[in-house]
């Protein structure tokens, strides 16, 4: 029997936000008192093995455990844990080799177990790294399953649930003494965003690392192109675009029988408190880079956007279209455009428009210096563990926390300023916004969804 089938690892069916953290406090405090323990030991060589657990085990989840795996030697899967049981088992049976769910839950399969007896199972999916996977029994599931993947006994935590409970799962982390890999966004709201900087500043103060899933910090040709613009090759920055336009993604129907709870955190992508909105889920990639070009996170936000081409129930309380002005110290003003809609055409990627040329972050430079990269790059979302894990191993541990907060903000100061029609103050958003969507308690319960936002009428809170 593995672990999440006995008791000790059944999730309780309520769980607030300090029960997320109080056992992570406790143990801060007295590592802090009393000295740092094993995850400190890789500056001296880097030769002991690096535990990894994951938390979320959706699809990107899957990806970063690849991603890890791959980056670097002497690095292992220890642990895995989802709020839902069904998708920590499926995670734990493909890391394990395992068969899927049984065949015989298929019209063909159930037909077959009559006439042979046999219970038929779907074949076994192989997964590369199955030789660095060492999670037996631990596997865990429910509102704590981060606590409990955290007290496994892990280094590393990969954090790849829906964004909207990042701050709550980073800050147990590093109370924990665990150094964290995040996904991107880190949160959905301005509460969000302070909690993480608290968080990052804790780390720091550790010597414990936080690195983020925008990866394009990690990208050679990103970094090149980068560098570039900041050595002037394209003279004083003057204007910029950034643009995330693609198609629509994945959608859970709601069944009879799942609650509010369960169907939001099933349907995450779909409702503000879970995803930040799409600006935020995915547009903040775009954001990450328009920042780092900059050296700045804007001065202000103003914005429009909407619902149009998903209006049903299954598509929660977001928009699907956003255009925002950000401007930037300096006066420099960034256009920012993103939508999700189908058969529409497709552009992603930012322009950064110069004194002496233009530049694409991407890998190239128009103007007094063009150039373009011809350097080979690594898949920067393996780079990112690469960077992660040499960290750790150095001494040297990487600390993200506060610009991936930052870029987290520049997303939800844009989703604001849409949302109300108003135009939005960094400094007021960030010090005095009282914005705080996530839920205080949490159960499977009823869970009321907020309306979708009008612009004029919804209220800058």
């Amino acid at each position: 029997m593995h672990s999440g089938e006995g008791g000790a690892n059944r999730a309780s069916n309520e769980f607030s936000r300090r029960d997320f953290l109080k056992t992570a406090a406790g143990a801060s405090g007295a590592v802090l008192a009393g000295g740092l323990t094993r995850n400190f030991a890789y500056a001296a060589g880097g030769s002991d093995k690096l535990r990894i657990g994951l938390v979320g085990c959706g699809g990107r989840g899957k990806g970063a455990v690849d991603n890890c795996l791959e980056s670097a030697p002497n690095v292992e899967l220890w642990a895995v844990g989802d709020l839902f049981q069904d998708k920590a088992e499926s995670a734990r049976r493909l890391f394990l080799g395992l068969p899927d769910k049984p065949a015989g839950t298929q019209p063909i399969g159930k037909l077959l177990s009559k006439i042979t007896g046999t219970q038929p199972t779907q074949p076994a999916k192989k997964f590369r790294f199955i030789d660095k996977v060492k999670i037996e029994d631990r596997c865990y599931w429910g509102f704590d399953n981060c606590q409990k993947v955290i007290d496994s006994g892990v280094d590393i935590v990969l954090l790849t649930t829906p964004p909207g409970f990042r701050p709550i799962h980073m800050q147990a982390a590093i109370e924990a003494n665990k150094h964290v890999f995040a996904e991107k966004p880190v949160a959905v709201d301005p509460a969000g965003v302070r909690s993480v900087i608290a968080t990052s500043e804790l780390a720091a103060r550790k010597k414990l690392s936080i690195v983020a899933g925008t990866q394009s910090r990690h990208h050679a040709l990103r970094i090149e192109t980068v560098k570039r613009i900041h050595d002037g090759d394209i003279g004083d920055i003057v204007a910029g675009q950034c643009y995330y336009f693609t198609g629509g993604l994945w959608v859970v129907q709601r069944k009879p029988e799942m609650s509010d709870m369960e169907w939001q955190c099933r349907n995450w992508l779909y409702f503000t408190w879970l995803s930040g909105d799409h600006i935020v889920e995915q547009h903040v990639h775009n954001l990450d880079v328009m920042n780092w070009v900059m050296k700045a996170h804007p001065v202000n936000a103003i914005a429009m956007g909407g619902r149009q081409a998903r209006t049903g129930p299954e598509y929660g309380n977001i928009f699907d279209h956003f255009a925002v002005e950000y401007e930037y110290p300096g006066g420099v003003r960034v256009t920012s455009m993103c939508r999700q809609t189908e058969k529409a055409t497709t552009r992603i990627g930012e322009n950064i428009v110069g004194t002496k040329g233009t530049a694409n972050p991407a890998g190239s430079i128009t103007g007094e210096k063009t150039w373009k990269f011809e350097g080979k790059a690594v898949n920067p979302q393996v780079q990112e563990h690469t960077d992660l894990i040499e960290g750790i191993r150095k001494g040297e541990p990487l600390n993200e926390g506060l610009r991936i907060a930052e870029s987290s903000m520049t997303a939800i100061l844009g989703r604001m300023s849409a949302y109300t029609g108003r135009e939005v103050g960094w400094d007021w958003a960030m010090n005095a916004s009282k914005l705080d969507l996530v839920p205080k308690e949490f159960n499977m319960g009823p869970l009321p969804v907020e309306p979708v936002a009008i612009p004029g009428k919804t209220p800058l809170i």
